[in-house]
């Protein structure tokens, strides 16, 4: 009955036992490299670098994909072990050159992660690799078995992966991506003939468009585990985030769509949306690995026909069809946003004839740039004091190099253990350091005094020999499935079996294990306390009402540059990069612990307006070219006026979410016909650029929507579409 009931809570915690086949897989590789390296080769540093090499990529690494691609990164990432290793060696003889190349490596391979999920997910194996070479003895002598023993581990490693229990292949993002794109299309689909059907269609419509904001909720980057995040500087994963982006755009402006009440469209209006459902669907066929692939020609004729059948002013049901018509062309723009990003995130070559919208020919430019040119752009974008990935960087190679001084001025016998225990503790945020402070004390102090009563009982080689792989299967489970607390006290009894076989300690192993953790979390503490203690949550607020007022900032430049005035691409790259790092701290600041205050604010929305009015600003500018709305007066003091209140409404929540306090915005949404409808008269006259007026309306109008949603309750956790880490779509 006890075996019964623990196989059913161990069923519960770990479906389908994968922690624990992982566990075992671990286990079986650290055991087989420890125990050919001390007892069948005799050779201490073999069986160390060994042991450490499957612990650092195993349990500290967090890897995505599926088994092969995981081991495809870790034979990839060997030839940076063995440079960190090396540079470990030659430095080990000097406290000060080991501590400045603790500070510059700790930096550099941490602040690396903002390349994408594959270095963020190897940054702890990197720094293991360095910090165990950094400490005395210096024996550069040793260099050839320490790459050997690494080496082994991590090629035994890439080999379990595949063949021995392997995990099964999660759902990947652009599969996750077709499947929200089936769901858009028939969104489309039930729109369409909402439009143009009985009253009775409507219903099938609402249905389709809960089933589609369901879709789309799934696809938004905060709903995936870290690993799995298409935040590389790659093209492919920059397509993948501008597709995520396009179909929550075709979302909102198909559901604005059938909010405004429209008459009954045009043929060629219906054509177009029509054309939108049907590049939507092969888009999420091309993001499957279909063929043929996706293409926007469907699309870009339909558009040039219901361009060409826009009413003419005086025409019967003008306004209401002319913001019909306006919504239709917005969502055919998007439609081609999601088509582009598609072919380029497959790998299909760009061609240049399809270059029509600036909103994706960013996505054209990532294509044809090389991937060490991507990134270095992202790396420069997070180079800067208030980019939280730099904070976190600095505040942890800055924790580690300081650890490094102590040990060595302190020679102490496994000084490694005291960074160890810094790099385990140390958080984000103060606070959440110590949250991590108690269960590192606890736990290592379990595990010293139950390690202390087995030297002291037991004392005998062969037990530890035996109980050595039982105790790492225990502490590489208990790691992913249990307290915090549990995994350290298991982690303590694993070091002290091997440093039992390794060397002649006795007691003194688990004294010294005790001393070096309660020295390294004081470390971590303290770092955590003196460099940016709160974490992500002053930063988010920060960042994320900058990205606000930049935002409003682009919807002025837009109304003004349509009206004739300059054009500035400054004022877009300022609002891009506000984006950036309010991005990377929603990121963080679901990483730490929930706090009261911050939590009364709507990110998710917040940050959604900001991403959604770059986009559609961008848009906007492309279909509607400078100038293209001056001499124009009356039309000029309307937009002026609007956007005015507008950025007004930005600036306040931009104020009031900086305090954390909840937005309250003081706009209301309007239909595009009640904004039109106080100069009619000036519609009416002939030769006016009518659509080009109401398009930028479109554009205001949506922009309100999106900033009225700010105020709609608590952030739910998802995440706005947001492009985490990254120069954006």
């Amino acid at each position: 009955m006890l075996g019964s009931g623990l196989l059913a809570r161990l069923r519960h915690v770990d479906p389908g036992y994968a922690a624990l086949r992982r566990a075992a897989r671990l286990t079986l590789v650290a055991s087989t490299v420890f125990y050919i390296g001390r007892y069948g080769a005799g050779d201490v540093t073999l069986a160390t670098y060994g042991l450490f090499g499957v612990v650092a990529t195993g349990m500290f690494a967090q890897l995505p994909g599926s088994a092969r691609h995981r081991a495809r990164i870790l034979l990839s990432a060997l030839p940076v072990a063995w440079v960190l290793v090396v540079a470990g060696t030659l430095l080990a003889g000097n406290t000060a050159g080991a501590a400045a190349g603790m500070l510059v490596i700790g930096f550099a391979v941490a602040f690396a992660g903002v390349g994408g999920p594959h270095l963020v997910g190897l940054a702890n194996a990197f720094q293991l690799f360095y910090i165990l070479a950094c400490f005395p003895p210096y024996q550069p002598e040793t260099l050839p078995q320490r790459l050997v023993g690494v080496t082994a581990s991590v090629a035994l490693l890439a080999a379990a992966e595949v063949t021995i229990w392997p995990d099964a292949t999660p759902v990947s993002y652009p599969r996750r991506l077709a499947e929200a794109a089936d769901s858009v299309a028939a969104f489309l689909d039930a729109t369409t003939a909402a439009l143009t059907g009985p009253v009775s269609a409507q219903r099938d419509r609402d249905a389709r468009h809960d089933q589609a904001a369901e879709a789309v909720a799934r696809i938004r980057l905060a709903e995936l585990p870290a690993p799995q995040r298409p935040t590389a500087s790659r093209a492919s994963d920059r397509a993948l985030r501008a597709c995520q982006a396009a179909m929550q755009g075709l979302l909102v402006k198909t559901a604005r769509l059938a909010a405004e009440r429209p008459p009954r469209p045009d043929p060629e209006a219906v054509r177009l949306l029509r054309t939108c459902a049907d590049t939507t669907r092969a888009a999420g066929r091309t993001l499957r690995g279909g063929t043929p692939a996706v293409t926007v020609d469907d699309v870009d004729a339909a558009t040039r026909a219901t361009e060409r059948a826009y009413p003419h002013a005086g025409s019967p049901a003008y306004l209401p069809r002319l913001c019909l018509d306006a919504t239709v062309l917005s969502i055919a723009e998007q439609a081609r946003i999601l088509a582009v990003s598609a072919r380029t995130a497959a790998g299909v070559p760009a061609s240049d004839e399809n270059r029509v919208a600036s909103a994706y020919q960013q996505v054209f430019a990532d294509a044809r740039h090389g991937r060490w040119t991507l990134y270095r752009r992202q790396f420069q974008a997070h180079l800067t004091p208030g980019s939280p990935p730099f904070q976190t960087a600095l505040r942890l190679s800055v924790a580690l190099a300081a650890a490094r001084v102590v040990a060595g001025v302190l020679s102490l016998m496994h000084g490694f253990w005291v960074l160890l225990a810094t790099l385990t503790v140390l958080r984000t945020s103060a606070v959440d350091t110590r949250t991590a402070l108690r269960p590192a004390v606890v736990g290592t102090v379990a595990g010293a005094i139950v390690s202390g009563l087995l030297l002291h009982f037991v004392g005998q080689l062969v037990i530890f020999a035996v109980a050595l792989p039982v105790t790492m299967l225990l502490a590489f489970t208990l790691g992913r499935l249990a307290a915090p607390a549990w995994a350290q006290a298991a982690f303590t009894l694993v070091l002290t079996f091997v440093f039992a076989q390794l060397s002649s300690g006795g007691l003194q192993l688990a004294e010294v294990r005790l001393l070096d953790v309660l020295l390294g979390t004081a470390i971590g503490v303290l770092a955590g306390l003196l460099m940016w203690p709160r974490g992500a949550r002053g930063d988010l607020r920060r960042h994320a009402a900058a990205a606000l007022v930049a935002s409003a900032e682009v919807l002025e430049e837009v109304v003004e540059a349509t009206l004739g005035g300059p054009a500035s691409d400054r004022t877009f790259e300022r609002a891009r990069r506000a984006m950036i790092l309010a991005d990377a701290s929603y990121a963080q600041y679901h990483g730490e612990r929930p706090d009261p205050r911050t939590s009364r604010v709507d990110w998710q929305a917040v940050l959604a307006a900001g991403h959604h009015t770059l986009l559609a600003a961008e848009s906007t500018l492309d279909r509607n070219p400078p100038g293209c709305l001056a001499g124009w007066p009356d039309a000029a003091a309307q937009l002026r006026g609007t956007v005015r209140r507008l950025r007004s409404a930005y600036d306040e929540v931009a104020r009031r979410i900086a305090h954390g306090e909840p937005a309250h915005p003081t706009v209301t949404p309007t239909r595009c016909v009640d904004e039109l409808e106080p100069i009619r008269p000036a519609l009416d006259q002939p030769g006016r650029p009518v659509r080009h007026l109401v398009e930028v309306h479109l554009l205001l109008a949506s922009a309100a929507d999106d900033l009225a949603r700010t105020g709609s309750g608590r952030d739910a956790g998802g995440d706005p579409g947001a492009v985490t880490g990254s120069e954006g779509p």
